[in-house]
């Protein structure tokens, strides 16, 4: 980046420094050029107007005298810096105040007092009597109503050259100033964006290269800050991610590998005699218990797989959810009946109807049962109740079980994780049922809440959209 964006930048800046004073020296030169040549052939007209008006006239009539009208153009000649010509109406010389190093003619060749046009003025050499170019403007001498003579003054260009020059000078040097201080920019540039979106560069490098430790410094509260903020953020996420990854694949592999080394030895023992043929029926009663732990663990692992690649379809209808709780509570009489335990339903007096994905409520329900059930004392009573508030029907499973520590009480629904109370009593769980619940219920745009209190029981409380 630093052979690029850095050295691109400092060409801009390079760039910006020359076509400043190349504007300056072309544009803004012939700009001022052209200004002061208006103003000053503007100057000389007035001037020549005047003293062909107030003196000139006078010699015709003779009321001044040649040497006060020539006293008069020299005067004129050191107040202007030009040179004057007093002709005729042909053109002929009658008296001329010149500068140094001018001549003039006895008589204008081709002499014409139109020949500036509109304009009024013309720069030239003027029929090449100078040898430079002079800005040139022609004032009439009148006597009564005709045209008795011309006043013409000649003004070197070069004067109006050096003018410019001098006015030049400061925008030049204010212009070197902004240039200078312009320098400012690049160096705010280079503390201000180009370190830390090298360091954001080296950032990506380290994430590309599988590093997603690196940090970038975040001092600034600006874009560059939002944005460097913004991928140590994600950084952080994917290597939660990573990290996630790494310990669902070690939780699978523990979980697939456990039944399937009991199934790989008991059925090796059955095949080479090791176990009797009457000691048989045992253990392949364990084959098929092990069987079914892998089965819930594919199911369940599909199911999650639905939630994180965003493909779970809601099949949404409406339907009273206390028939679905009578009829799943029902489905655990053969588990209640061996812990003696009563499942206790607390129902409204009428059907309570709502609008969520029959089969998918169905596993929630059933989820929530079979732990309550499963980690509930013997003899002991599971409680379903639903209750009604505003547009919603909120469903309650609570057990008088082992309850669930406070600190593990936000873990319960991460995937594979068992607290160290319910490992014992938990030999078929995969670790996945809270996990589907949650997810479940979020796709609904719905709740899920726990209450627990360790060795008094655990409740759990939904809530779902009514009809």
């Amino acid at each position: 980046m630093k052979s690029t964006l850095y050295l691109k930048f400092i060409a801009i800046y390079i760039t910006f420094g020359f076509l400043s004073l190349f504007l300056v020296a072309t544009l803004t030169s012939q700009l001022i050029l052209m200004n002061l040549e208006n103003e000053s052939s503007g100057t000389l007209y007035q001037e020549a107007n005047l003293v062909a008006t107030d003196y000139l006239t006078g010699y015709f009539s003779e009321d001044s005298s040649p040497a006060a009208v020539r006293s008069q153009l020299n005067a004129m000649r050191l107040y202007l810096n030009a040179s004057l010509w007093f002709v005729d109406s042909e053109g002929t010389m009658i008296m001329s105040s010149k500068l140094v190093n001018t001549s003039a003619p006895i008589s204008i060749t081709d002499f014409d007092p139109t020949e500036s046009g509109a304009s009024q003025y013309q720069i030239g050499r003027y029929h090449d009597y100078f040898s430079e170019d002079v800005i040139t403007v022609t004032a009439p001498v009148t006597q009564g109503f005709s045209t008795r003579g011309y006043l013409l003054i000649h003004k070197p260009v070069s004067d109006i050259l050096a003018e410019r020059d001098r006015v030049l000078i400061p925008v030049y040097i204010t212009i070197l100033v902004v240039y200078a201080f312009s320098f400012i920019i690049l160096i705010g540039f280079h503390f201000f964006i180009y370190r830390p979106l090298r360091k954001i560069t080296e950032a990506a490098t380290q994430y590309a290269s599988g590093n997603l430790t690196y940090e970038i410094p975040v001092n600034a509260h600006d874009e560059m800050g939002y944005l460097s903020a913004s991928l140590n953020f994600m950084a952080s996420q994917l290597q939660d991610m990573e990290d996630y990854q790494k310990n669902f694949i070690a939780n699978v592999s523990h979980d697939f590998r456990s039944p399937l080394t009991s199934i790989k030895g008991y059925v090796e023992a059955i095949a080479d005699g090791t176990i009797p043929p009457e000691m048989q029926g045992k253990y392949l009663g364990i084959i098929l218990f092990e069987t079914e732990r892998l089965t819930d663990l594919t199911k369940d692992l599909l199911t999650l797989n639905e939630f994180d690649r965003k493909e779970l379809m809601l099949d949404k209808s409406t339907f009273d959810i206390q028939e679905m709780i009578k009829n799943t509570a029902n489905s655990f009489e053969g588990s209640c009946t061996s812990k003696k335990i009563s499942i206790e339903l607390l129902l409204m007096p009428d059907a309570e109807m709502v609008h969520a994905d029959r089969s998918k409520i169905q596993q929630v329900l059933y989820n929530l049962l079979d732990n309550a059930i499963k980690f509930s004392e013997y003899e002991s009573t599971v409680t379903v109740e639903v209750t009604e508030r505003n547009d919603k029907v909120t469903v309650s499973v609570k057990d008088s079980g082992i309850g669930i520590p406070r600190k593990e009480v936000n873990k319960i629904w991460e995937r594979f994780y068992k607290s160290d109370l319910s490992r014992g009593k938990d030999k078929k769980g995969t670790g996945l049922g809270l996990a589907i619940v949650k997810e479940i219920i979020q796709a609904h745009d719905e709740y899920i809440n726990v209450v627990s209190t360790e060795g008094v029981g655990t409740e759990f409380i939904f809530s779902l959209s009514k009809k």
